[in-house]
C-alpha cells in the first residue's frame, strides 16, 4: 500500500491552524483542534450555455452525449410544419447532416451520435409507426412498432437495442422491446402515460412522469428487462420535458417541461428524485442528451421555437467572493483596474469625484485625484499604468487621462464623447472604448475607439448599441457583455478579434451594470449588476453560473482575471456601498477527518 510520503512528497505536518494555502489532497494535523483535516475543490451542478441549433424547433427528439450529441426531427411555426433536419453536435455547434426519411416530431429516441434509433411520432398527415435507423451517416428505414403512436419515449445503447414505452391516440403503456430487427410486445407500464421522459438500456430503464391523458402524473417506474415496478415520484410532474436519454436507473436528469414552461432541473439517484439548479429559462417539448454528471438541453419552446442549447455539469468547481478591505470613500459609478492583490478604482458618484485608491490586496490607500471628477467612466490597465476613460464630468464626456503609479495626466479626448461605457486594455498606452451612452437622456453608441498612448482612433462597431455593459481584454482580444440596449436589459456577448466584432452566446441572466474581470475574449467574469448577487464564468464558448457576490449590488468595479478578481463599491437600490470582495476560483473547502 502507498504511504502518504510517497504520494506527496513529505510527512503530514503539524499547524497551531489551518494553514493558508495547502496543495490539494494535502493532509495536515490541527494542534489546536487536536484533530485531522484536508481540503478539497468546492463543487456546483450547474446549467451554461452551448451552441444554437441552425434550426429552431420543439417536439423534437435527441440521443447521444454531452459532446457528442444528435437532434432530429421537431415541429415549427405554422403549427403543422414537421422537420427531417438531423444536426450532429461536438460539443461547442451544431452541424447538419443527412436527413431523416419521414416528416416527424413527438417519437422516441435512442442510441449515440452514430448509432441512432426513431420510432413512431407524428407527421401532419398521421400517426406513425415507422423506424429508421442511423448508422452515423444515413437514416435508413426499417421494421415498424406494431402500434403506431406518438408522445412516445425510448431507451436504448445504440440502434440494435432499444426500448420504447407509453404514448398516445389512446394514452397507452405499450411497451416494446427492439433487437436490431423487429419489435416485439412486452409488460405494459404499470401507468399508462405519454409525452413523458425515459432513460437507460433495454435491459435496465427508467419511465418518468408525463400525461396520462386527464392530467400530469409523477410516477417513476423502472425496468428490469421483464417488467415495471413503480418507485418513488418526481416531485414536479409534468410532460413535454427533456431527459438525459444516455442516463442510467441510478443516475438520471429531467428538465423543463410543461405545464407553462418550466425551468425545474431533477436528478434521480436510485432511489429518489432532488430538485437541483434551474435551467436559465424555462422550455417545453424539449429535446435532451447526455447522462445524470453531463446533459444537453435542446431547443424546445419558450412560447416561441427555440434553437437554444443549454449544458449540464454536475460537480464543476467552483468560485467563491471572500471579505476584502472597504473603500475609503463609498461610492458606485467607479471605474477598476489591475488585479486582486494590486488593484485600482478611480472616479464614481455621489456627487462626481476624482478620488483615487490603491488595493494591496488587504486595504486601501488614498492616492492623487483624477484631474476631472467624473462617474460612468471606464477603466484599464494595471494598478502602475492605467487609463480613465470617458465618464460623466460636465460639461464633457470624452475626457481621458493616464495613471503612472503616481499621478494622472491629461491625454487626448475622445472622437465621440460618452458615459456608461465599457472599457479594456494592458496598460496606459493600449486600450479600447467600447459602446456607451452619448448624452443624457441620450444616444447610445455602437462605437468603438483605439488608444496608442497618443491618440484615439475609430474602428469596427459593436453590432447592439448597448450602455452599462460588462467588458474585458485588451486592444487585440476582448469582449463584451449585458448592458441596457432601449428598450431592454440584455445578454448579448460580443467577442473582438483583433479586427471584428462576432456575436457568441449570450450571458444566462440579463443585467446591465455589471462589474468585469478578465485577460481576454476566452476567459471572463461577469458579477453584480442590476442589484444582484449573480457571478458568472465564461470559458471562450460559454457563460456558466457560478458563486454569488455576498453583497448584491450595481455600478461596482471590478478588477483581476476569472480566476482571481476584485469587486469594489456600487449600490443596491439607494445604499452605496465601500465593500470590497475577492474572488478566487476553485474555492476550497476544509473537511475533518474523522474515525467514523
Amino acid at each position: 500500500m502507498a504511504e502518504y510520503k510517497g504520494i506527496h512528497g513529505t510527512k503530514i505536518q503539524n499547524y497551531t491552524s489551518d494553514p493558508d494555502n495547502p496543495i490539494t489532497g494535502q493532509v495536515w494535523y490541527n494542534e489546536t483542534d487536536q484533530v485531522m483535516k484536508f481540503q478539497y475543490p468546492t463543487t456546483i451542478n450547474a446549467w451554461s450555455t452551448g451552441g444554437n441549433l441552425n434550426q429552431a424547433r420543439r417536439q423534437l427528439m435527441g440521443a447521444g452525449l454531452y459532446t457528442t450529441a444528435l437532434a432530429f426531427g421537431g415541429r415549427g411555426t405554422p403549427p403543422d410544419t414537421r422537420y427531417t433536419n438531423t444536426e450532429s453536435y461536438n460539443g461547442s455547434s451544431w452541424t447538419e447532416v443527412n436527413d431523416l426519411n419521414t416528416t416527424k416530431s413527438d417519437a422516441a429516441s435512442a442510441g449515440i451520435q452514430t448509432s441512432s434509433l426513431v420510432a413512431g411520432g407524428i407527421s401532419p398527415a398521421s400517426t406513425l409507426s415507422e423506424t429508421e435507423l442511423y448508422n452515423g451517416t444515413n437514416w435508413t428505414e426499417v421494421a415498424d412498432l406494431n402500434t403506431g403512436r406518438y408522445g412516445i419515449r425510448g431507451a436504448g445503447a445504440n440502434n440494435t437495442s432499444a426500448l420504447v414505452f407509453g404514448g398516445d391516440v389512446p394514452i397507452t403503456g405499450a411497451t416494446e422491446l427492439w433487437n436490431g430487427t423487429s419489435w416485439t410486445e412486452v409488460n405494459d407500464l404499470n401507468t399508462a402515460r405519454a409525452y413523458g421522459g425515459g432513460t437507460g438500456t433495454q435491459t435496465a430503464a427508467l419511465a418518468a412522469t408525463g400525461y396520462n391523458g386527464t392530467a400530469n402524473v409523477a410516477n417513476t417506474e423502472t425496468w428490469n428487462g421483464t417488467s415495471w415496478t413503480e418507485v418513488n415520484d418526481v416531485n414536479t410532474a409534468r410532460n413535454g420535458f427533456g431527459g438525459s436519454g444516455q442516463g442510467t436507473t441510478t443516475s438520471t436528469l429531467i428538465f423543463g417541461g410543461s405545464v407553462s414552461p418550466k425551468t425545474q432541473t431533477e436528478l434521480w439517484d436510485g432511489t429518489s428524485w432532488t430538485e437541483v439548479v434551474d435551467l436559465s429559462v424555462g422550455l417545453d417539448n424539449l429535446a435532451g442528451a447526455g447522462t445524470g454528471t453531463n446533459a444537453l438541453a435542446i431547443g424546445g419552446t419558450t412560447g416561441s421555437d427555440s434553437a437554444g442549447t443549454e449544458e449540464w455539469n454536475a460537480a464543476t468547481p467552483v468560485g467563491a467572493w471572500s471579505t476584502g478591505g472597504n473603500l475609503n470613500t463609498a461610492r458606485y459609478n467607479l471605474s477598476g483596474s489591475g488585479t486582486q492583490t494590486a488593484g485600482l478604482v478611480f472616479g464614481g458618484t455621489p456627487p462626481a469625484t476624482g478620488v483615487t485608491e490603491s488595493y494591496d490586496g488587504t486595504s486601501w490607500t488614498e492616492l492623487n485625484d483624477l484631474n476631472n471628477a467624473r462617474g460612468a467612466g471606464a477603466g484599464a490597465g494595471t494598478q502602475t499604468s492605467a487609463i480613465a476613460i470617458g465618464g460623466y464630468s460636465p460639461p464633457g464626456v470624452g475626457l481621458a487621462e493616464t495613471w503612472n503609479g503616481t499621478s494622472w495626466t491629461a491625454v487626448a479626448n475622445l472622437n465621440t464623447g460618452r458615459f456608461a461605457l465599457g472599457g479594456a486594455g494592458a496598460d496606459n498606452t493600449s486600450a479600447l472604448a467600447i459602446s456607451g451612452e452619448l448624452t443624457i437622456p441620450g444616444t447610445f453608441l455602437t462605437n468603438v475607439e483605439s488608444w496608442n498612448g497618443s491618440a484615439w482612433t475609430e474602428i469596427t462597431d459593436v453590432n447592439t448599441a448597448t450602455k452599462e455593459l460588462g467588458a474585458n481584454g485588451t486592444v487585440p482580444s476582448a469582449l463584451k457583455y449585458g448592458g441596457y440596449a432601449a428598450p431592454t436589459v440584455i445578454t448579448n456577448t460580443e467577442s473582438w478579434n483583433g479586427s471584428t466584432w462576432t456575436e457568441v452566446n449570450d450571458l444566462n441572466t440579463a443585467r446591465q451594470a455589471v462589474g468585469s474581470a478578465g485577460l481576454d475574449n476566452t476567459s471572463a467574469l461577469a458579477f453584480g449588476g442590476s442589484a444582484t448577487a449573480l457571478t458568472e464564468l465564461w470559458n471562450g464558448t460559454s457563460w456558466t453560473e457560478d458563486g454569488d457576490l455576498n453583497t448584491a449590488r450595481n455600478n461596482l468595479a471590478g478588477a483581476g482575471i476569472a480566476t482571481s478578481a476584485l469587486a469594489s463599491g456600487g449600490a443596491s437600490g439607494p445604499v452605496v456601498t465601500a465593500a470590497t470582495e475577492e474572488w478566487t476560483k476553485p474555492a476550497f473547502t476544509t473537511k475533518t477527518i474523522t474515525s467514523s
